[in-house]
């Protein structure tokens, strides 16, 4: 764990998953926060399955974007587990979620719950469509990013169809945008 830097001293309750989220919080990581990162207890966040690679059985993806965490199981849809959530909500300054959105809300976990128990606490949230409008339901990945942004009409070759950028772009760029904001 990095314990230097200029966020030493900050701890972020990381409730996200997959790339944008995780991504944004390893780099507050690495300026120096402590990061403790909920996942789902047996399987973990989607990432620990993803490869190959694996290093000694660990998916490379996770460990790639998941230094300088801790991490603890808790099914958030368990009353106990929120609890505990929330006892950690109450000493940290930054909570982070990549949700769909209301899923916050219903858990109890959305920034007017966290407000109430931490007034100072910076509360991020990471979605494709925002929490409301008229896409907000629409499931929200980085391909479809691509696609919808125009990203895919300037990739490919002459008379083919569109491809897909080799990086997940849409979710980094979020993420570092996250990592600004917070």
């Amino acid at each position: 764990m990095n314990m230097e830097g200029p966020l030493a001293g900050v701890r972020v309750l990381d409730l996200s998953r997959v790339l944008a989220g995780p991504f944004a919080t390893m780099m507050l990581g690495d300026l120096g926060a402590e990061i403790i990162k909920i996942e789902m207890p047996g399987t973990g966040d989607d990432t620990r399955q993803w490869g190959p690679p694996f290093v000694e059985g660990e998916s490379a993806y996770f460990l790639s974007i998941n230094r300088n965490k801790k991490s603890i199981a808790l099914n958030l849809k368990n009353a106990r587990a929120r609890e505990i959530a929330l006892k950690l909500a109450e000493t940290s300054d930054i909570a982070i979620e990549n949700f769909t959105p209301g899923t916050a809300r219903r858990l109890g976990l959305d920034y007017e719950a966290l407000k109430r128990i931490n007034t100072k606490i910076v509360y991020c949230s990471i979605s494709g469509f925002g929490q409301d409008g008229p896409y907000r339901d629409w499931p929200s990945y980085d391909i479809a990013m691509q696609a919808m942004g125009g990203f895919m009409s300037i990739t490919g070759e002459p008379d083919r169809p569109p491809v897909r950028i080799g990086v997940a772009v849409s979710d980094i760029i979020s993420g570092m945008y996250a990592t600004v904001a917070m």
